[in-house]
């Protein structure tokens, strides 16, 4: 395995066959990498483009230094942006951008270099817009003999719509030489079938949670007592783990314990306002978090009654063994069933607080069905 690749964490499956195809020589024109938010698909992508470039001309230790910083024309980073006030499809990707955004997007982008694991947060850039990938052509079309291979990088692929993604298609038809695509995606369902059947796909898998605890000391300098716990909350997710620590993970586990206990008592107001509060007027990120801690509190509560083994809440231990004498005849896969459908209209964009109306509600029904 080249040594570039021991800067990824675990995904041991894309690496090997990364490898093989460095070592072969026949590299396909465009890759797409699909797997969790948070695993690392960014940091292989990044990786792979060195390894391809390593040991290639007089410069090698410099155009490797260029790609970690992102530097066009080494590398083509393509991000979700906002769009800007007038402007259209002509315009270049940021040429009508305020300066707070514009400025916004070069610290995002600088924190991006330093920490391959950082989630670019940039207000409002929901979508990979036509500027963007028509920007692409400007980058394939300089002639940069110093590099064996660039790569345009495309994170959240899945955030093109039709318009944009039919321009891509045009690229990956005739693909230019030297030029290699990789497409990053947690949604691949999104993209469409004529861009997934040209690209060669390579599935990442979920970080467990001794992987999660050594990225968030390596890259995010998190000390270690705190890491520990969130680890096992975040579904193999880096991006999921640094939510949860920014959001004050212990009190989050405290306020889905209130939530649930008033809900079940039903005092709906009360577990209206600590769901409110939780998360922050119903932020839709944080509304996931909760529903996702609430989800795994149900799983603690199925593996109490059933089998053996450690628990998400370990600290609330007797908490759910008094629920489990409580009800002890309640079928809570069909509140698990209810809770993952709710959670998925929240990407539907249907309205929060009915969503967390119908929460709570679901969850007092419990009480009914004992």
């Amino acid at each position: 395995m080249h040594e570039l690749f021991n800067e990824v964490v675990n995904q041991n499956n894309a690496k090997s066959i990364l490898q093989n195809v460095f070592e072969s020589r026949r590299v396909p024109h465009a890759f797409l990498f699909y797997g969790p938010e948070g695993v690392g698909k960014f940091n292989t992508a990044i990786q792979f483009t060195k390894v391809l470039n390593s040991g290639y001309g007089i410069n090698s230790k410099l155009i490797l230094s260029k790609i970690s910083s992102l530097l066009e024309p080494y590398i083509k980073l393509v991000i979700p942006l906002p769009r800007g006030k007038n402007e259209t499809g002509e315009d270049s990707p940021t040429e009508k951008l305020p300066k707070e955004i514009l400025e916004l997007i070069y610290s995002e982008m600088n924190k991006k270099k330093e920490n391959p694991y950082y989630r670019i947060n940039i207000e409002n850039a929901n979508t990979i817009k036509i500027n963007s990938i028509r920007d692409i052509n400007k980058f394939i079309n300089l002639e940069y003999s110093d590099i064996n291979r660039r790569v345009v990088i495309i994170v959240n692929a899945h955030l093109m719509n039709d318009e944009a993604q039919n321009a891509l298609l045009k690229n990956l038809e005739e693909p230019p030489m030297g030029v290699i695509f990789i497409l990053l995606t947690s949604e691949k369902n999104k993209l469409l079938p004529t861009i997934i059947s040209r690209c060669w796909e390579i599935d990442f898998d979920p970080l467990s949670p001794a992987e999660i605890e050594l990225i968030l000391k390596k890259f995010f300098k998190i000390e270690d007592e705190v890491v520990k716990n969130v680890s096992h909350f975040c579904d193999g997710s880096v991006y999921k783990a640094v939510q949860l620590l920014e959001n004050d993970f212990e009190k989050m586990l405290e306020k889905t314990i209130l939530i649930l206990r008033y809900s079940l008592g039903k005092r709906y107001f009360t577990a209206y306002n600590e769901l409110k509060k939780a998360t922050e007027n119903f932020t839709p990120n944080l509304m996931k978090l909760v529903i996702d801690l609430i989800l795994k509190w149900f799983n603690d509560t199925m593996a109490d009654k059933f089998f053996s083994g450690d628990l998400y809440f370990k600290e609330y231990r007797e908490t759910i063994k008094k629920f489990n004498n409580r009800y002890t005849t309640v079928n809570l896969n069909e509140t698990v069933v209810q809770l993952e459908k709710l959670r998925n209209l929240i990407d539907k964009n249907v309205n929060l607080n009915i969503i967390s109306l119908c929460l709570i509600f679901e969850l007092a029904s419990i009480t009914l069905r004992n």
